[in-house]
């Protein structure tokens, strides 16, 4: 039986960038189930998120607010669950709903999932296998690969609902997040060769100094877990400690490479060099094999999903989501993980589905952002979008209509301010159709998480039309006055609007 208003399925990976979705049309790997989605529906082109890092983004997209409203800034931030959120709303509307995987936004009485009737979550980050999970409060464990289990028990709980009210389900996966373990099953999965970035050489000239001192370089900051390589003993010789307090090594570089092997640790297959660039570029290929891999899990995933709402006919009163909770480093200038306002790291993949008003195999180019997604459902759902929620919903944009007042403008801030992985400095700016601004604040204004030290602020403008690669800084140029003075001023406003305190003067 149907229902009048539409079932939400909202699909979420952790860290998948658009570029490893095929349907995105960088032909770097297959992704036939996800790319069903596009097929049939929709890709957004432009859809950004308002802080690149996994748990400020998951609580924007829950609440439709900004972080510094919602105060989860920073990964040692976690949401007051007695917040509102969509899951609420659409709760209270006659919604049954669930969330299932991955959470990341604190665990205990006062963090753990409200809103949904049936929670099943990985606590923290999780694990690639044999997961402990919390179900409704209480700890349990799972047998098998994480993206195996989130699926199965995504697919039981739809066949529980009840087929008179519609559903909000939220599917997050673990995958592919860092350390990237592929399932048994896609291990052997893309050996060939993959191209290098046309920046992995990147020489961060021309930029903010943020961009040179971050540690998120395949060259060097990858470690052994992160690779699937058995870690040596020993001390300093072996590699730099990620952390102070923690057990992974990085991958020596600049080493002595007559006595360097890297050894598989589920072949033992043992792998020497004979100069540094071959090492660079095994660190890059068996990054991204592995990364693309758990991606095949995903995949299949996907394609079990909607084959089950083919099977009970459910498919043309569903929305249909797949998603990320930001974007992704692929050796773009160099680096893995995301945190930058660069294009890469703030892009999401955004692929939508919904027969009854999305035509099929359709784009959008519209700017949007994460704040947008819980407006959105609640208007599907048709309810009423409450006025704490800073969002708008792109429903008209789905459908191929563009509002009036719609201005294709996103805004992000970072806040984690230099932490010890990482080194990425804080910074906030807008992106247009054309421009990106970026204040480089380099505070962690005592935040947690980030660091007591400073730097000096900076300013960067990318014309992204004619500089897609973001490698020419182009604020202090005076043919560029103009355009840094109406992009200072939609910062401004945008800031303003939003109630976000500005670092820069006004």
């Amino acid at each position: 039986m149907q229902t009048n208003r539409p079932n939400i399925l909202f699909i979420m990976a952790d860290d998948h960038a658009a570029k490893a979705i095929s349907a995105y049309g960088m032909g770097i790997n297959s992704t036939p189930n996800i790319d069903r989605i596009a097929d049939e529906g929709m890709r957004l082109d432009h859809c950004y998120v308002t802080n690149s890092i996994c748990t400020p983004s998951r609580a924007a997209i829950l609440t439709g607010t900004y972080n510094h409203v919602n105060c989860v800034t920073t990964l040692e931030t976690h949401l007051d669950n007695r917040l509102p959120n969509v899951a609420k709303h659409l709760q209270a509307g006659g919604y049954q709903t669930a969330i299932i995987g991955k959470w990341h936004l604190g665990e205990g009485k006062d963090h753990q999932p409200t809103g949904f009737d049936f929670w099943s979550v990985l606590p923290g980050q999780g694990e690639y296998f044999d997961p402990a999970m919390i179900e409704m409060g209480k700890p349990i464990n799972e047998a098998g690969y994480v993206t195996d289990i989130i699926t199965k028990k995504s697919v039981r709980w739809l066949k529980e609902c009840d087929p008179n009210r519609p559903f909000f389900l939220m599917c997050h996966h673990k995958a592919p997040h860092r350390e990237w373990e592929p399932s048994p099953n896609h291990r052997p999965s893309y050996q060939d060769q993959i191209k290098l970035p046309d920046t992995f050489d990147d020489d961060y000239k021309n930029r903010a100094r943020a961009a040179a001192v971050a540690k998120m370089r395949i060259k060097s900051d990858l470690t052994y877990a992160d690779l699937g390589l058995i870690q040596p003993e020993g001390g300093s010789e072996v590699g730099e400690r990620s952390t102070a307090t923690s057990l992974r090594r990085k991958i020596p570089s600049n080493a002595d490479l007559s006595t360097l092997k890297l050894i598989d640790k589920d072949t033992g297959e043992v792998f020497t060099f004979e100069t540094e660039r071959q090492l660079e570029e095994f660190k890059y290929q068996r990054y991204l094999q592995r990364y693309l891999s758990t991606i095949a899990s995903i995949d299949d995933s996907v394609g079990k999903i909607l084959d089950y709402l083919d099977e009970t006919d459910q498919a043309e009163n569903t929305i249909v989501i797949y998603t990320s909770d930001q974007g992704f480093f692929l050796g773009e200038h160099g680096w893995f993980d995301k945190r930058f306002m660069y294009e890469q790291s703030f892009q999401m993949p955004f692929l939508v589905r919904y027969p009854k008003e999305i035509e099929s195999g359709s784009t959008c180019k519209n700017v949007c952002c994460n704040v947008d997604f819980a407006p959105t459902f609640l208007d599907f759902a048709e309810q009423k979008i409450p006025n704490y929620m800073q969002g708008k919903s792109i429903r008209q944009l789905l459908a191929g209509k563009q509002p009036s007042e719609w201005l294709d403008v996103a805004y992000h801030r970072y806040w984690m301010h230099g932490d010890p992985d990482h080194n990425a400095y804080a910074h906030y700016g807008i992106r247009n159709k054309r421009y990106k601004l970026i204040y480089w604040y380099n505070d962690g204004l005592g935040l947690p998480g980030t660091s007591d030290e400073k730097d000096e602020p900076e300013w960067e403008l990318f014309d992204c039309q004619e500089d897609p690669l973001e490698l020419f800084n182009v604020y202090s140029d005076p043919a560029c006055a103009v355009v840094v003075q109406q992009m200072t001023e939609q910062l401004n406003n945008t800031m303003n609007q939003i109630g976000n305190i500005p670092e820069h003067q006004m």
